[in-house]
């Protein structure tokens, strides 16, 4: 079987995460996140974001997450603006216009949004109310492509967001690679200040599933519970999510899978550059996208899986690896070797 590098979510969780599940297993616990291991994993976030009012709330999954969140804190004739590489806009199957809010997708640097771009849309949007009114801005970070956002571009956007009256959320499936990238310059607590709403993954981070949401903003908090129950995304054994973040937030296991993850995507990008290699953008997290000429591409895939990313000129594509918290050096060596072997 080919090693795959086409996600961070293939294994199943860390070691720490099943023992913990294993342990606590006979403990009888109230259902639906009343559990005790549920309100200590939010009391833990709580102090990781220094924001002792934020409401916490476990869910199973991204798309899930992003869902609640936007239909949510949308009325009706409001929408939500995305890079046109987000999630939300490329990979989650109608799930935000399902709920009948329109996604404006923009295109982006690196796949991220400014305060010029989303200011530019916003003008195309005056003629009320026959057009629909632009309400939040939903970041990733990192990006879909691996990139990340500083802290002055986050005080911006939410700054801009200020202005504007709109909302800031940002969609953190890999928020703790973000947070570890060796360029990063923001801080949990800066996320508890600068976003109304954000969500920590578990998912791609080490848990067999889960995410964190975390609404900041106290006018967004009262009944969100509502729409979690009607969305069906009230889990009855809710300390299955409790348990799993309170294993990964206990002693900074989650920032050490995270960073681990990195370290093997930055080995590979280091090979990649040793043999003259250009990337579709520049990262610093788990995703690396190397440019490459079909043949090399044909050639590496005979023994590793990835996805072809994007199509260039030449005969060349960007592919994206992606390492996880379990890819072990053994692996980015024999792997290294092929590229170093490319000819």
């Amino acid at each position: 079987m080919k090693y795959s590098f086409k996600n961070d979510y293939a294994e199943g969780a860390h070691p720490r995460v099943l023992q913990a599940l294993l342990e606590t297993n006979l403990s009888q616990q109230p259902g639906y996140g009343l559990d005790d291991y549920s309100l200590q994993a939010a009391e833990l976030i709580r102090n990781q974001i220094d924001n002792p009012t934020a409401d916490i709330y476990l869910v199973s999954g991204g798309t899930q997450a992003n869902l609640l969140v936007l239909s949510a804190f949308l009325r009706p004739h409001e929408s939500v603006v995305s890079a046109d590489t987000g999630h939300i806009f490329t990979n989650e199957a109608g799930a935000i216009e399902a709920t009948g809010h329109k996604v404006h997708g923009l295109p982006g640097t690196d796949g991220k949004l400014s305060p010029e771009s989303i200011s530019k849309l916003i003008e195309q949007h005056q003629n009320k109310p026959h057009q629909v009114k632009q309400k939040i801005v939903y970041i990733s970070n990192a990006t879909e492509l691996g990139t990340i956002y500083s802290r002055s571009e986050l005080i911006a956007l939410y700054e801009f967001c200020r202005e504007r009256e709109m909302y800031l959320f940002m969609d953190g499936a890999r928020i703790g690679h973000a947070l570890m990238a060796e360029t990063n310059d923001i801080s949990l607590g800066d996320l508890g200040k600068y976003t109304d709403a954000f969500y920590l993954g578990g998912t791609k981070n080490g848990a067999l599933l889960g995410e964190a949401i975390v609404i900041n903003n106290e006018k967004l908090q009262p009944e969100f519970g509502f729409h979690l129950k009607q969305k069906g995304a009230m889990l009855a054994k809710g300390r299955l999510l409790g348990i799993q973040f309170q294993e990964l937030f206990k002693d900074d296991l989650y920032f050490k899978l995270a960073q681990h993850a990195n370290q093997q995507a930055m080995k590979l990008k280091a090979v990649f550059t040793e043999i003259g290699c250009e990337f579709l953008c520049e990262t610093f997290t788990n995703q690396i996208f190397p440019i490459l000429p079909e043949r090399h591409i044909e050639k590496l895939a005979e023994k590793f899986d990835f996805y072809v990313w994007k199509k260039l000129e030449n005969d060349h594509a960007a592919i994206r690896l992606i390492t996880s918290w379990a890819t072990a050096d053994d692996v980015v060596e024999t792997f290294s070797n092929e590229i170093k072997n490319l000819k």
